[in-house]
């Protein structure tokens, strides 16, 4: 290990700035946040940087001779040969001094930061391939809750109360509870009050509430989570999942979770609507930290706001996570812009499938006047019923239609037909689905692939 990590503080102090242009800007933009007094000096900072910085920072356009008054910090970053002089400088003045880009000249490096608050992340390579670092900032990023800095000030802000409530022996294991449990998930949710109250509960030893996610899984590419998603899924006690979630998705699930299917299809439902919520009650109710993983949005044909109701209704706390739903991405995966100038203006989502198996109250005819995208969600099954209500509804028999199936998957087949041929092709090509049908004039636009091949040879 060369460098020795450690942290600077270089709030209120003098941090000195060699150089003026782009390079120079990004690590003052860095000390800045720290909450440092910069200098530019030794390059007059061009027009742009005095732009971005104003009087939140000095400008000394000559170069000096001695430190003075001695700054906590330099950097060269001019990118020129004087570099290498303004570090002997501040060595020689006992201060410490970095070069950009050349870290055999360097008393310390500046690494890849990552911010959550007063949680601060260095990364670095030591100035060998600080590309690396960038990529390695960039994954953490994704990784860290967006609320991490509050969840430590939460923390910060109860050691006293802490110390005052709990044994010394206990506190450790206390804090464990607390910050890997249902108390942390309300705070990186932003509930403060249920935060406050689940800590309040753990504080005088009653057993901590569970909660339940509603959570979106998108379309099946498990690229395709939120982060917000990812991080309810690796931290579940239960996942309640469908046959809509992807296996990828499901591979993301902590490996000491308990895993249940209460998926449905056609026909064949492993758990009735009304058990699936009795079921999510009782395991919040043993304090589980639960999540319905469920395909596409949870509030776009995934009944999430059934599920919902139940819970608020037990008085169980829970959260909507929203995923991307299967219309974005099998539209997006299959290359139809769902509205496009000159083509569609606008877009409905309509389900051709009611609650147990039924058809539902769609008028038909009044989307079919509209003359713009419809993108059907459970159609494949009554595809006949849908070609023949848009059809009576004014749509010509030659509109273009876009059958995606298991859209954004490493299988994904797209059948590009027209609506009155729809129901003859979607049997001839043998899709069963999940699918979605793209309706309208964007549905030209779609990228095909092997299936119709399959349809010519047939």
């Amino acid at each position: 290990m060369r460098y020795f990590p450690a942290f600077f503080d270089v709030a209120g102090r003098d941090v000195w700035i060699s150089g003026g242009g782009a390079l120079a800007a990004r690590k003052a933009r860095l000390v800045l946040r720290a909450g440092a007094r910069v200098t530019f000096w030794g390059a007059g900072p061009d027009a742009e940087v005095r732009s971005e910085f104003g009087d939140a920072c000095a400008y000394r356009d000559r170069p000096v001779g001695v430190l003075r008054p001695r700054p906590a910090l330099v950097i060269a970053a001019s990118g020129t040969a004087g570099d290498g002089r303004v570090a002997a400088l501040a060595r020689a003045a006992g201060v410490p001094g970095n070069v950009v880009g050349a870290p055999g000249d360097c008393d310390f490096v500046v690494p890849s930061v990552v911010e959550r608050g007063e949680v601060t992340i260095g990364i670095s390579t030591g100035g060998a391939a600080p590309v690396i670092g960038r990529r390695l900032r960039e994954r953490m990023e994704a990784l860290l809750p967006a609320r991490l800095g509050a969840l430590v000030a939460f923390a910060g802000a109860r050691r006293a109360e802490v110390a005052a409530r709990v044994p010394a022996p206990g506190r450790r294991a206390f804090w464990e509870r607390v910050l890997e449990g249902p108390v942390a998930e309300a705070v990186l949710d932003g509930d403060e009050a249920r935060a406050a109250e689940g800590f309040e509960r753990a504080l005088s030893g009653e057993r901590q509430p569970g909660h339940v996610w509603i959570v979106g899984a998108g379309p099946g590419d498990p690229e395709l989570l939120t982060l917000k998603a990812l991080r309810a899924i690796q931290e579940a006690d239960v996942v309640l999942h469908d046959n809509l979630v992807g296996n990828g998705v499901i591979e993301l699930v902590r490996r000491d979770a308990e895993r249940v299917y209460v998926g449905k299809r056609r026909g064949d439902h492993a758990l009735p609507q009304e058990e699936i919520g009795a079921l999510m009650i009782r395991l919040a109710r043993e304090g589980k930290r639960v999540v319905r993983l469920k395909g596409g949005d949870p509030y776009v044909f995934g009944r999430g706001g059934e599920e919902l109701d139940a819970l608020r209704a037990a008085g169980v706390s829970a959260t909507v996570v929203p995923g991307v739903t299967s219309a974005l991405g099998c539209a997006a995966s299959a290359g139809v812009p769902l509205t496009h100038r000159g083509l569609s203006q606008a877009v409905t989502f309509v389900t051709a499938t009611a609650g147990r198996g039924g058809a539902p109250d769609v008028d038909w005819g009044a989307l079919a006047r509209l003359r713009h995208t419809v993108v059907v969600f459970m159609g494949v099954s009554r595809a006949a019923e849908v070609s023949a209500s848009l059809t009576r509804g004014g749509l010509s028999a030659g509109t273009p239609v876009a059958v995606v199936e298991r859209g954004t998957m490493p299988d994904q087949r797209v059948l590009r037909t027209g609506l009155a041929a729809l129901p003859a092709d979607i049997a001839a090509a043998g899709v069963t689905g999940p699918a979605v049908l793209i309706i309208g004039e964007v549905a030209a636009r779609a990228e095909a692939t092997e299936i119709e091949r399959i349809l010519e040879a047939a």
